[in-house]
């Protein structure tokens, strides 16, 4: 946790802003500020959520909303916060996204028919979440192909478009309710983390598709956005405590010494990650097995190859996991650096670097409330 931005860079009469990521295992904070029309990076910090749990570090846990009130107003006091204005994420365990084919019709019609067309794909009573949807544009730039064509003929007698239908689970919503208002923060509203981690991570330049693979504790989650726009999402349910545990089972070590060891040692090419990797291997063939199903279904559905895949969440830190993703995907893949896109000390680059993907949700959620409040 770093508040040394501020006296390098000079005080500076602009509004803070806070970017909140609510984890299952770890909670993490980015504070940045408008300056001369450069995002500055002030302060950052992650706190792992175990402990309040009576778990290891690195383990996802469920807390009750006391507990995780009691841990942000820790991490903000740690990574000495001086602002309440924020953002805040909400998990995509805690809701429900889904591409529908729809009518080409006005949206005031539209908007009568997606609630209901939503049922089908929305495995709850509708009154027990919050709905919300936009039409996907056309992609006027479409690869061509026998399927395309095929579809091009069907959509001239019965002209559809594409929607994106999201649901949030109400009772998520009343718990960050509670968290804001007990917390005393001015957050002026809720973005599902898969948008946040867009904005942090993928260029407004990038017009060919690309995969998010975001390996979090319990789960890892996968996007497909092209565009700039969600094209397929889906959740594995599996994600770096498997790793850990895995590790810790197998070399019989403790949870903290194996959390390290995945971290220090990983899957590099030396004697001892090559005996990590064939321990964890199981656990990350199974990732990336269902991760390479979901680019084959998109593929087809579209038409399109994904030309790359970026690194973000806690999971990321695997050390080697890079060229271990590169020889599985056979695509090129990077790790997220979302602090990139603010302006930060040279010597600390590196660390920002290492860091980064780990930040992506926080960093994102935070970028959209300056760019609200200029």
């Amino acid at each position: 946790m770093i508040n040394i931005f501020s006296k390098l860079f000079g005080a500076a009469k602009s509004t803070s802003v806070l970017g909140i990521d609510v984890g299952s295992s770890s909670i993490k904070i980015v504070q940045i500020k408008l300056k001369k029309g450069r995002a500055i990076l002030e302060t950052y910090g992650a706190l792992a959520l175990g402990p309040y749990a009576e778990k290891e570090v690195g383990q996802a846990t469920n807390l009750p909303i006391e507990k995780t009130i009691e841990a942000l107003n820790d991490i903000m006091r740690e990574a000495k916060v001086t602002t309440k204005v924020s953002g805040l994420a909400i998990p995509f365990r805690s809701s429900l996204m889904s591409v529908i084919e729809m009518p080409d019709v006005p949206d005031k019609e539209l908007a009568q028919m997606v609630p209901i067309e939503a049922r089908k794909y929305i495995p709850v009573p509708i009154a027990e979440v919050s709905l919300d949807w936009s039409v996907i544009p056309r992609d006027k730039y479409a690869e061509g192909g026998s399927n395309a064509d095929e579809d091009k003929k069907i959509s001239r007698k019965f002209p559809t478009k594409d929607v994106l239908v999201v649901a949030i689970h109400n009772d998520a919503i009343t718990k960050f309710q509670n968290l804001v208002v007990q917390s005393g923060l001015d957050t002026k509203f809720f973005e599902i983390e898969i948008f946040s981690t867009m904005r942090s991570v993928i260029s407004s330049q990038e017009k060919a598709p690309i995969m998010i693979f975001d390996m979090g504790a319990a789960f890892t989650k996968l996007y497909i956005a092209e565009r700039g726009i969600i094209k397929q999402s889906h959740t594995i349910n599996k994600g770096s405590q498997d790793i850990t545990n895995t590790i810790s089972q197998s070399l019989q070590i403790s949870v903290i010494e194996a959390e390290k060891l995945k971290r220090s040692v990983g899957l590099l090419e030396t004697d001892e990650g090559k005996k990590m990797s064939d321990i964890v291997d199981i656990t990350l063939s199974y990732i990336f097995s269902e991760a390479n199903r979901v680019i084959v279904n998109y593929q087809k559905k579209y038409n399109k190859a994904v030309q790359k895949i970026v690194l973000v969440g806690g999971g990321s830190a695997l050390k080697g996991l890079v060229p271990f993703a590169e020889n599985k995907f056979g695509a090129s893949v990077i790790l997220g650096n979302p602090f990139e896109k603010t302006e930060t000390p040279a010597f600390v680059e590196d660390v920002l670097r290492s860091a980064g993907p780990e930040f992506s949700v926080a960093m994102g959620v935070a970028l959209r409330r300056l760019q609200e409040l200029n």
